[in-house]
C-alpha cells in the first residue's frame, strides 16, 4: 500500500515537474508568456519577459504566384505520360473538371487523401526552349523559418532549381540554395551538402546534388531547405542547447536576418528527364507536378508578443511591452520613454523584454540640451523631438542653429549663448545666412565677413556699385567732370560713359549735319575753280616743250 502511494505521489510529482519543465527547459526557453504578476516590496507588480507566438505551419497564410501565369496544366486540356514508363499515357489534366484540374492551391492543401492532389504544370512541348516556372510565396508580413521548407513533387524532382529568399516583400532576392544533378555545369559550383557547413561558413550559399538524383525512387521526391541541420551547428545534433543558438540570434544580425523572410521563390529551370537524353518524340514526359510545401515558421514580433492573428487576409502581432506595428517594431504613443528596441532571448530562459517607458520620463528632461521642456513623439518616424526651442537653436534636441544664426565655437551646447547672429549686410550680402564660422555669402563686388566691404573697382552705394570715373585712372575726357565716382558729367558736345564720343555721331545727320555742332563743308567758288583749270593747262605746255626721248 505505502509503496501504492509512493508511486503515485512520485508519478504525480513527476508530472508536475515534467510539466515545468515542459514550460520552461532547463536548456532554453519557450518564450510564450510576455508578462506575468510578481509580489515585490512595493506589492503586487508586473514582470515582464522576452516573448514570442508558437511555431506554426505558415502555408496556411499565404498567397501563391506563378510566372508565366498560363503554365497551370489544363487549359487547353492535356494527356501526360509516367517519366519511367513513356507508353503509360493514361493521366490527363483539364482544367474545367474538377477531378482533373491541377491548380496551385493543392499544393498546400492537406495530404493523406487517395489519390494524391498536386499542382501540375504543361508538357516541356517547346523543347528545346527551357521549361521555366517562378512560384512565389509570399506572406506580407516578416516571419521566422523554425524548422526545414520541404517540398514534395509528385513525378520526378527537377534536375535544375534554385530557392530563393526576399526580406523586402519580393521588391530584391537573394538565393537560399541552388539544387541540380550536376552543380558544376548547372552553376558552375562545387557540390557540397549541408553537413560540409561549419558555425563560420552556416551563411554561405551552396549548390547541392542530394535531392537531384536524376533516377526516380517511389519515396525519394523530396527536396528540402536544411533549417534546423543549421540550427544545429550551435545547439548541437539534438538541439539540446537552445542557449547557444539563442545568444548567437541576438547577437548577429546577419545570422538572424537569414532565417527571416517575407517572400519564398521557388525557380524551376529543368523537369526531370529519368537520366536519360530527352525523348522529343514524346514530350508529354517532361513536367513539374508539386503535391506539397511545407513552410514552419512563427510570425516576427522581435520578442515583442506571443501571438500573431490573421484578420482580412494579412499576419500581424498582437504586440505587447507597449509597442505597435505589424513587427512590434516601434513604442505606441506617449511610450517613448527610452528609445524602442528589440527584446532579448537572453538570459536563458525568460529573455530580456526591453519595455517602452511612458513618455512621462520625459518631461522635463527632453534631452533639448536646456533649450526646451517640451516634446513631441512622431510616430511615423518613430521619433521623439523637442519643441519650441529656444536660444535660437533648432533641431531634434535643439542642437543646431536657427538659419541665420551660426555655432558658438567657445560655448558648450546647453549655453544659452550657443548661437550667434550671422549679421550679414542687408545690401551687400546675398541672404542673412551664414557659414560654419560667422562668413555671409556676398553680392558681386562686395568682400568681407559680412559682405560690408567692396572689392578694388567697386564703390559703395547700398551695395557695392561698379566705380566708373575718378580724378587718377578713370578720368572724364572732353572736358567731362566726375560726379561721386560712378558718372561723368559730360559737355554737350559729347556723350558716353567718360565722355568720349562726339554726341553727333549718334544722331540723324550725323557729324556734317546742321545741327551737329561742327562747321559744313562748302563746295570751292567759281574763281577759285578758273585758278586750278589755268595752273593746269600751264603745266600742260611746259611738258610738251620737252624733246622726246627715243
Amino acid at each position: 500500500m505505502y509503496l501504492n502511494i509512493y508511486t503515485g505521489v512520485h508519478a504525480l510529482w513527476t508530472g508536475v515537474c515534467q510539466a515545468a519543465m515542459q514550460h520552461y527547459p532547463a536548456a532554453w526557453g519557450h518564450y510564450d508568456v510576455c508578462k506575468s504578476q510578481v509580489y515585490s516590496d512595493e506589492g503586487l507588480t508586473w514582470d515582464y519577459m522576452a516573448c514570442q507566438p508558437e511555431a506554426a505551419d505558415m502555408t496556411q497564410y499565404l498567397k501563391v504566384t506563378l510566372d508565366p501565369p498560363n503554365i497551370t496544366c489544363g487549359d487547353p486540356p492535356e494527356t501526360y505520360c509516367a517519366l519511367e514508363n513513356p507508353y503509360m499515357c493514361n493521366n490527363e489534366c483539364d482544367a474545367s473538371t474538377e477531378e482533373l484540374a491541377h491548380p496551385p492551391e493543392l499544393m498546400f492543401d492537406i495530404e493523406g487523401r487517395n489519390p494524391t492532389t498536386f499542382w501540375q504544370s504543361t508538357s516541356w512541348k517547346k523543347y528545346p526552349k527551357a521549361l521555366l516556372v517562378n512560384i512565389t510565396l509570399s506572406w506580407n508580413k516578416t516571419i521566422e523559418l523554425t524548422d526545414d521548407i520541404v517540398l514534395t513533387f509528385e513525378s520526378g524532382r527537377p534536375e535544375q532549381m534554385v530557392l530563393e529568399k526576399s526580406l523586402d516583400y519580393g521588391r530584391t532576392w537573394q538565393p537560399y540554395q541552388f539544387y541540380a544533378t550536376d552543380c558544376l555545369d548547372a552553376f558552375t559550383m562545387e557540390p557540397k551538402t549541408v553537413q560540409d557547413l561549419t558555425q563560420h561558413t552556416l551563411l554561405d550559399i551552396i549548390c547541392t546534388e542530394e535531392y537531384s538524383r536524376g533516377y526516380v525512387w517511389k519515396y525519394d521526391k523530396t527536396v528540402r531547405f536544411e533549417i534546423k541541420d543549421r540550427f544545429a551547428l550551435f545547439a548541437g545534433p539534438r538541439l539540446h542547447n537552445m542557449a547557444s543558438l539563442y545568444g548567437q540570434l541576438d547577437t548577429t544580425k546577419n545570422l538572424r536576418d537569414f532565417f527571416t523572410i517575407t517572400d519564398l521563390r521557388v525557380r524551376l529551370l529543368r523537369p526531370a528527364t529519368g537520366a536519360t537524353m530527352v525523348d522529343e518524340n514524346n514530350l508529354s514526359r517532361y513536367f513539374y507536378a508539386i503535391s506539397d510545401i511545407k513552410v514552419q515558421g512563427r510570425c516576427k514580433c522581435n520578442l515583442h508578443a506571443n501571438s500573431c492573428v490573421y484578420d482580412k487576409e494579412k499576419l500581424s502581432c498582437e504586440c505587447e511591452h507597449n509597442t505597435t506595428g505589424p513587427d512590434c517594431g516601434r513604442c505606441k504613443r506617449n511610450y517613448q520613454g527610452r528609445a524602442w528596441s528589440a527584446g532579448s532571448y537572453l538570459p536563458i530562459p525568460k529573455g530580456t523584454a526591453n519595455i517602452c517607458d511612458p513618455s512621462i520620463n520625459f518631461i522635463g528632461n527632453c534631452e533639448c540640451f536646456g533649450h526646451s521642456n517640451r516634446c513631441s513623439y512622431i510616430e511615423l518616424l518613430n521619433t521623439v523631438i523637442c519643441v519650441s526651442c529656444k536660444h535660437n537653436t533648432r533641431g531634434q534636441h535643439c542642437q543646431l542653429c536657427k538659419l541665420g544664426y551660426y555655432r558658438n565655437a567657445s560655448a558648450e551646447l546647453d549655453d544659452e549663448n550657443v548661437c550667434i547672429e550671422c549679421n550679414c549686410n542687408p545690401f551687400g550680402s546675398v541672404s542673412d545666412r551664414c557659414n560654419g564660422t560667422g562668413f555671409c555669402i556676398c553680392k558681386e563686388g562686395t568682400t568681407g565677413p559680412k559682405c560690408q566691404e567692396c572689392l578694388p573697382g567697386y564703390l559703395w552705394d547700398d551695395g557695392c556699385k561698379s566705380r566708373v570715373c575718378d580724378n587718377e585712372l578713370l578720368r572724364c575726357q572732353n572736358g567731362g567732370v566726375c560726379v561721386n565716382n560712378v558718372r561723368c558729367n559730360c559737355p554737350s558736345a559729347y556723350t558716353g560713359l567718360l565722355c568720349e564720343k562726339p554726341r553727333c555721331e549718334s544722331e540723324l545727320g550725323g557729324c556734317g549735319g546742321p545741327d551737329s555742332g561742327q562747321a559744313p563743308l562748302t563746295p570751292p567758288s567759281t574763281s577759285g575753280l578758273l585758278m586750278l583749270l589755268m595752273l593746269g593747262s600751264a603745266l600742260l605746255t611746259e611738258a610738251s616743250c620737252w624733246p622726246a626721248v627715243l
